[in-house]
């Protein structure tokens, strides 16, 4: 579904939710008669689906905002020269995908590796291509700790996507 120029995705997560509250809402209501219960229970489910759908808009909103700024400030770098003194520093990298965890969240983590080593890469968002193990990718992030204070760096990604080129 498509707001704008914004492409919302909504989780198997939320889906899930959301049919199994139908299906209790449905046989509550054929077992017991009460069609009043219909009043709240079709908007409360109709909320089920607009929340998560909102929060995937208003973060791929945000993400595509930030798209431009990231292109022009991010340093060209290979994984082995990402350290914990770049903290908070945009970048970009290009290599091959090598596991893919979260999916079905929208809010997958990707190992992205090239010759010179791997790093994990999170979006906080559903990216805008699906990507799967294998692809060649171009990656723009911030450089972050894994957990809040402590672990190796990580890449908060803005951007992830497919490229037709080889990883030397």
């Amino acid at each position: 579904m498509n707001i704008g120029k914004i492409d919302v995705k909504i989780s198997a997560v939320s889906l899930t939710v959301f049919g199994f509250f139908t299906l209790i809402l449905l046989g509550y209501v054929a077992q017991s008669g009460d069609y009043e219960t219909l009043v709240w229970g079709v908007p409360t489910l109709i909320m089920l689906l607009i929340i998560p759908m909102a929060l995937n808009y208003m973060s791929r909103h945000q993400y595509a905002g930030l798209l431009p700024i990231y292109e022009i400030e991010a340093k060209n770098l290979r994984i082995k020269a990402i350290n914990l003194n770049m903290i908070g520093q945009p970048v970009r990298i290009e290599g091959v995908v090598e596991a893919v965890h979260f999916q079905y969240l929208n809010r997958p983590q990707y190992i992205v590796a090239d010759r010179t080593g791997e790093i994990s890469v999170k979006m906080f968002t559903s990216p805008t291509e699906k990507i799967k193990k294998g692809d060649v990718v171009e990656v723009l992030g911030q450089v972050l700790r894994r957990y809040l204070a402590t672990g190796d760096p990580t890449i908060n990604c803005i951007s992830i996507r497919r490229i037709e080129k080889s990883v030397e």
